[in-house]
């Protein structure tokens, strides 16, 4: 009689090799798009047929987050922005692994941050060795039938077995008795060992990894973290240092807050005479200083409340309102940072780093507005839940600016006669690109027209681009491609000024 447990392990593992054969066939083709796709519809269809044939609960997040696993893996098909991309497959592997902390029962809503901590570092743990924990501790061997179907595939592998060395035998006798027979047999058995070793480790590598993933969703249990039961006695810190170090940050920023005020209202002249530097080379120079100063705050101040724990309410008033300050002053000091990044922008255009910089920097100002109405108000509960939804809604909204369409535009609604388009870069960028490149094009110059029309023939329909996978089909470079297409004849008739020559 197979046990509950050795059933579901063995379910397990079946839905691990398909996945892993799945994984194989399909992401080995790049970049990646609908194969993405299919192996997250695939990832998540195994996770649903194993939660109703064993009546599994899971928590109340478990729909909406294999949704998200979905949603992401779609992602890949719509877009084709690669830094957007590494923030899908990121986003991804913290839904699967708070999927997984949600098929244990958990309630996303009521984790505290270390929680969140915990369940991605089980996760990843419990994926890469948990294959090894299905094969040798889960399922139970000894309790597969000794008769029936399985006596006689046990008799079948062993009779391969004992007839493999002496097919080999007589193969070669045979094969150098007749070289007809010889060439039959090298024709029947003809591989490619190098292609058949690379499969085997493609297969087993996603295998384990998938069979591992579920094995620790659907068998391990997380790990305990202790309690934290608030002390009603004064904290071992207390309110003297943390509220003497907070004051003198608030001092500091203070006074930072008076000179971004005197500089940015006094205007270029005052810059120039003051620091030597042009209003956007001081802009430049800043930026990405304030955006790490103002990521460092948060981790400051969570610190701060936790060493303030059990303090009494009057104290705990006066932590909050330090906090409070430092938080006001810290939106003034993003205010600067927005606006330097404003004055970059428009001196020396958009970038990719300069645009997911900026993305990053609201979602910091979000996090930060949800620290001070949460854990700043004593409801320290919703606080990490909280900062998840943010980090999906923000990535939502890339997805829907379209990154790489955005930069070209912006860069060429800029005034030519401060910074000429750079066409060199708007061409390392995706397929999202290519639309705004070929609607501006008669407007751009001569040598920016001839890189963009030879750039783009030999990207997407020269035959040095070969042709496209359908495993790694994307409706962006399905686009470009069409879009090229069409107007290659147009493209190729450009004149190329005589020291650019027209490259095939």
């Amino acid at each position: 009689m197979i046990g509950t447990r050795t059933r579901m392990g063995l379910e397990i593992l079946a839905a691990g090799l398909v996945l892993g054969v799945l994984g194989d066939a399909l992401l080995r083709a790049v970049p990646w798009g609908l194969n993405v796709t299919i192996c997250a519809l695939a990832l998540t269809a195994a996770g649903v047929l194993l939660v109703r044939r064993h009546g599994i609960t899971p928590g109340p997040d478990a729909p909406w987050l294999a949704l998200t696993v979905v949603l992401l893996g779609a992602a890949f098909m719509r877009r084709d922005a690669m830094v957007l991309a590494n923030f899908d497959m990121l986003a991804m592997i913290v839904a699967l692994a708070l999927g997984a902390a949600s098929l244990q029962g958990a309630s996303l809503a009521t984790l505290r941050p270390i929680e969140y901590v915990r369940d991605g570092v089980t996760a990843a743990v419990g994926s890469i060795a948990g294959s090894l924990m299905l094969v040798g501790h889960d399922i139970d061997w000894r309790e597969l039938p000794q008769e029936g179907r399985f006596r006689h595939a046990r008799a079948i592998g062993l009779g391969v077995l004992l007839a493999l060395p002496l097919l080999l035998a007589f193969g070669a006798l045979l094969s150098s008795a007749d070289p007809v027979f010889a060439n039959v047999l090298q024709n029947v058995f003809a591989f490619d060992l190098e292609s058949l070793a690379s499969h085997t480790l493609l297969t087993g590598f996603w295998a384990a990894l998938t069979a591992g993933y579920l094995r620790w969703s659907f068998i391990g249990r997380p790990i305990a973290l202790p309690t934290i039961v608030e002390a009603k006695t004064t904290s071992a810190i207390g309110i003297g240092p943390v509220g003497t170090a907070l004051a003198l940050v608030n001092l500091m920023f203070l006074v930072f807050v008076v000179v971004q005020l005197r500089y940015f209202f006094g205007g270029a002249s005052l810059i120039q005479a003051t620091t030597g530097l042009t209003y956007a080379e001081y802009a430049r120079n800043g930026f990405f200083q304030l955006l790490t100063a103002s990521g460092l705050v948060l981790p400051m101040l969570m610190g701060a409340d936790h060493l303030v724990r059990g303090e009494t309410p009057a104290h705990l008033a006066t932590f909050r309102r330090l906090a409070g300050l430092l938080l006001v002053l810290l939106a003034v000091v993003m205010a600067s940072a927005f606006q330097r990044m404003r004055l970059y922008v428009g001196a020396f255009g958009l970038s990719e780093d300069r645009l997911y910089a900026t993305a990053f920097m609201v979602y910091l100002l979000g996090i930060l507005a949800w620290f001070a109405w949460t854990v700043l108000r004593g409801r320290r509960g919703p606080f990490a839940f909280g900062v998840m939804i943010q980090g999906f809604a923000v990535l939502a909204g890339l997805h829907v600016m379209n990154p790489d369409a955005f930069i070209v535009r912006t860069n060429l609604d800029r005034p030519a006669a401060e910074r000429p388009f750079d066409a060199k870069y708007a061409l390392t960028l995706g397929a999202d690109a290519v639309p705004p490149l070929l609607e501006a094009l008669p407007n751009l110059d001569p040598p920016s027209q001839c890189l963009i029309a030879t750039r783009l023939l030999h990207r997407w329909v020269s035959r040095a681009a070969g042709a496209p996978d359908w495993r790694s089909w994307n409706w962006s470079r399905s686009r470009a491609r069409r879009l090229v297409a069409e107007r290659a004849a147009a493209l190729r008739e450009l004149k190329c000024p005589p020291n650019q020559p027209r490259s095939e």
